[in-house]
């Protein structure tokens, strides 16, 4: 018998709807061309990829010409700061970037990769919830300021950034503004022009597509340098030959995670909202990380005091249960959460943390097994542990 998963790690990845890889497999035998070929069995491919095309860009409230396919979030995000920030220096505009603390790395290790490259960076700071504030990123700008990018939710917190707000501010200055939304498909709004972005990365295999294939928004008139060169696919901005099967997934995906996501998003919100009531009832010394609020409908970050997460991890997983204690990209990193030493947490407290995030197809039965698990989990580790133990020890003698 198959070993039974409850799988609570939506942020990191979902599984591909099977109606999304029915879309996808005749891509992959029988429509196998490439879409550059002007035969028939190229042009098949090539309709399949506009196709797709537009029905992203309906989705977005913009034109099929700012879409360009990229095999991912961490390409696009490349794309978009690079790729401007280049332009814009090419055209004397400037080199003056401006983004936050708590930017998923693809946006970081991209900014300071520019910033090696001579370009100036302000990383603009948040709040105890992770939270930007729109006043912060209009006093980080300068005069040689040439681009903003501000993540429209958290990854690891579930955090919702006030992105419409700052990029109101950004349109005011002429500046071209990038938001990450790899975790925002499907649960919260993304027209670009009510977002104000004039920017906008996302990937498939956040919203139940393929991995490996993901899109950039441009809008007409931004700047953009393409960073691979080529052929001239995508209008020349992005060289390669197109993944004409995770294309179509990822517009199928992206349809039905838009039509699904009333629904969806309160499926997740009351499991949520079930997690944190069960943990904070049953376990003492935590904390729920991010906004309590304005925060991601499938997004619990609970920070356990006196223990590692990790080892938390590794007790959930030998019960069938997946989670995380952060971002997936850093999972092997010893350091603590640059997002939560950057809310103010101490390192030594943020390796405390734990990541759940629901999707569309956990039960109440999995929430409530984890919750009947956890709390002697986490009872079993601080047992252990000398911080507990010394906490514990300074604490006044209670009189009988």
């Amino acid at each position: 018998m198959a070993e039974r998963i409850v799988y609570l790690d939506h942020a990191a990845t979902t599984p591909v709807d099977p109606r999304v890889l029915e879309a996808m497999l005749p891509y992959f035998s029988e429509h196998f061309g490439n879409p550059s070929s002007i035969y028939r069995l190229g042009r098949r491919s090539l309709e399949a990829i506009d196709t797709a095309r537009e029905m992203l860009a309906e989705i977005l409230g913009a034109h099929r010409n700012e879409i360009i396919f990229t095999s991912g979030g961490s390409e696009a995000d490349n794309l978009a700061i690079k790729g401007v920030a280049y332009a814009q220096r090419q055209n004397g505009r400037g080199q003056h970037i401006v983004t936050s603390a708590v930017e998923h790395h693809a946006v970081l290790h991209a900014v300071e990769y520019l910033e090696q490259q001579g370009f100036e960076a302000t990383i603009v700071p948040v709040d105890h919830y992770g939270r930007v504030s729109p006043e912060s990123v209009r006093d980080a700008l300068r005069p040689d300021t040439i681009l903003v990018s501000v993540m429209y939710a958290n990854n690891e917190v579930g955090t919702i950034q006030p992105i419409a707000e700052i990029g109101a501010i950004c349109r005011e200055r002429a500046i071209p503004f990038h938001t990450d939304a790899v975790q925002a498909i499907g649960a919260l709004p993304i027209n670009v022009n009510e977002l104000n972005v004039d920017l906008l990365s996302l990937t498939a295999h956040k919203f139940y597509g393929p991995k490996g294939t993901g899109a950039l928004y441009v809008r007409r008139g931004t700047p953009m340098l393409p960073q691979i060169n080529g052929g001239g696919q995508e209008r020349r901005r992005r060289a390669g030959t197109e993944n004409v099967a995770g294309i179509v997934g990822l517009a199928t995906a992206m349809r039905l995670a838009v039509e699904q996501q009333e629904s969806s998003s309160a499926h997740c919100r009351r499991l949520r909202d079930k997690l944190i009531a069960g943990i904070t009832a049953t376990i003492p010394y935590v904390q729920l990380n991010g906004h309590p609020t304005e925060r991601l409908p499938n997004n619990v970050n609970m920070l356990f005091e006196f223990i590692e997460g990790e080892s938390i991890l590794l007790l959930l997983d030998q019960q069938g249960i997946c989670a995380s204690s952060g971002s997936a990209c850093t999972s092997g990193s010893l350091e603590a959460s640059h997002v939560l030493t950057a809310m103010g947490i101490a390192p030594e407290r943020a390796h405390g943390s734990l990541r759940l995030t629901v999707g569309r197809e956990n039960t109440d039965a999995e929430i409530d097994q984890v919750l009947a698990l956890l709390p002697s989990m986490v009872e079993r580790l601080r047992s252990v542990s000398p911080q507990y133990k010394r906490f514990l020890a300074e604490q006044p003698a209670v009189n009988a």
